[in-house]
């Protein structure tokens, strides 16, 4: 099942396909399903994701603006990593304003912010501690990272947090 992906922007995935979803992660799609929400009938992507087995429905009519994408590639994803070493991110000492930026981060689906994200945040950790939201948001990017990477890397979760931990500390 772990192969390459098409990378083609296409306004239908198919089951099986592997996409994120920029707030959930990356998963496979399980199955394309109608369901009648405010008395429309719509189609929505069943999404599974490695983490806890969680379930995302995504309406299909709605993948772009959500920002739905195909997973990247293996090496892809390896670049990112390399990538992830050599980031210099500064947070701003505000935290409402850094909060926002982080979530506009966490929101744009790019791999590469969601590491920015993930490294202010434990750079930021280590020098003054956390806020409980700061924490969550901490948290979510480390699994939006490594569900994607082990998903592209044909790796396990653990595995691919491992990479993802080294990394970010590099």
């Amino acid at each position: 099942m772990c192969g390459q992906t098409d990378r083609e922007v296409s306004s239908m995935f198919q089951v099986g396909d592997k996409i994120v979803h920029p707030m959930h992660g990356a998963g496979v799609v399980d199955e394309i399903v109608t369901q009648k929400v405010d008395g429309v009938l719509r189609d929505y992507y069943s999404l599974k994701l490695p983490v806890g087995g969680m379930q995302v429905m995504i309406p299909t009519d709605h993948c772009g603006e959500i920002g739905v994408r195909a997973i990247l590639t293996g090496a892809e994803t390896e670049q990112v990593l390399g990538e992830l070493a050599a980031l210099q991110v500064d947070m701003d000492d505000n935290w409402n304003h850094r909060y926002r930026t982080n979530l506009e981060r966490m929101k744009s689906g790019s791999l590469l912010e969601v590491g920015k994200v993930a490294k202010g945040l434990l750079d930021r950790e280590a020098r003054r501690g956390l806020s409980t939201g700061e924490r969550k948001m901490l948290h979510a990017a480390k699994q939006i990272l490594a569900s994607e990477v082990g998903l592209a890397q044909c790796i396990s979760y653990q595995e691919a947090e491992d990479r993802i931990r080294r990394a970010l500390q590099a």
